[in-house]
């Protein structure tokens, strides 16, 4: 990839409006697609992401639009910056525009699995775009801090770390982000999936002011619980100890940005997780991701605490102090069990 490559981006939230900052800076072009027109409209009008990342003035070389066509029309990198539940819709949008034996790089920004299917975001694009290159971009970043220029650190995960993946790492590491590879694709989909649905526990915690040690605790054991789920499904357990899993779980667990965490405590504090979603404009992930994760394991029969007693809190009204005392009261074992 070229230093002055065009580089599209399927979706206009916090996220990926702030990875149009991220590029911009690095001296691409950016071609920026929100899903509404009315949006782009706003957008073009305003130069400024008002709905979702108020404040940041975009840059020159970064443009929006509401044609398909316009947006991916020479780009080898394709960035979607989506809700995990609207992947699927933004494949039926583009399939038609992707050419057969026109190889692209797809670059899944989202944090969640499919309801129903289980799926991965990265899953849903290979299953839609076959011949393409598909990978995926994690780790313990908040929006307005990369659109802002602060220092992070992200990993760029794909099973086949083709020249255009290296390219990519290259093309996103600057003086104000830094890139890890890998090709533990799965690991690093389920580490962002699963640390939202912690967040949410981690919420819970501190919203009934059980004190640090409390919360020290969970982290620990969810990051266990990480590793055995995970590993299960297929993932390398050194992943989860990385930037895509530990983390991502530490900022999105402590972050007073993580709306994930504000919807914990939400919750704690005698909220309806359906009165709180009405009133949210961008996407809490770990509500999604939780039940996803419930059907999951009934299905393999796999045990974890954790993810249950959340799913739990979230879909059948247990209060959260009982969820504590069921964890609390499980049968004794060793710490590496």
């Amino acid at each position: 990839m070229s230093e002055e490559s065009k580089v599209a981006i399927c979706g206009a939230g916090a996220w990926g409006t702030a990875m149009a900052f991220h590029l911009s800076r690095q001296g691409h072009t950016v071609s920026l697609l929100p899903r509404r027109s009315e949006q782009a409209d706003l957008m073009r009008e305003s130069r400024e992401n008002r709905d979702y990342l108020p404040g940041f003035k975009l840059p020159e070389n970064v443009s929006v639009t509401s044609s398909d066509e316009d947006a991916l029309g020479g780009a080898r990198l394709v960035f979607l910056g989506v809700p995990s539940n609207g992947v699927r819709d933004w494949m039926d949008r583009i399939r038609g525009l992707v050419a057969s034996g026109e190889r692209r790089f797809f670059v899944s920004l989202a944090k969640g699995l499919e309801i129903n299917s289980g799926k991965t975001p990265c899953e849903i694009i290979k299953e839609a775009l076959p011949d393409q290159l598909v990978g995926c971009l994690s780790g313990p970043t908040f929006a307005g801090e990369v659109a802002e220029g602060k220092p992070a650190a992200m990993t760029l995960a794909s099973e086949s770390l083709e020249p255009i993946v290296q390219s990519t790492q290259e093309a996103l590491s600057g003086k104000s982000m830094r890139i890890y590879l890998s090709e533990d694709l799965k690991g690093v989909e389920l580490g962002g999936c699963m640390k939202n649905v912690y967040a949410i526990a981690a919420g819970c915690c501190q919203g009934l002011n059980l004190g640090d040690n409390a919360l020290a605790a969970l982290l620990t054991r969810t990051l266990a619980e990480m590793v055995r789920v995970g590993s299960t499904f297929g993932a390398k357990a050194d992943t989860f100890y990385g930037l895509s899993g530990f983390g991502d779980l530490v900022a999105t667990c402590h972050g007073s940005w993580s709306r994930n965490r504000k919807f914990g405590e939400s919750i704690s504090l005698g909220g309806s997780a359906s009165r709180i979603l009405e009133n949210q404009k961008t996407a809490v992930e770990g509500y999604r991701t939780s039940r996803s994760f419930h059907q999951l394991l009934q299905s393999n029969g796999i045990e974890a605490p954790i993810l249950e007693q959340v799913y739990r809190i979230l879909y059948e009204n247990k209060v959260p102090l009982e969820a504590l005392s069921d964890l609390m009261n499980r049968d004794l074992k060793r710490e590496s069990e």
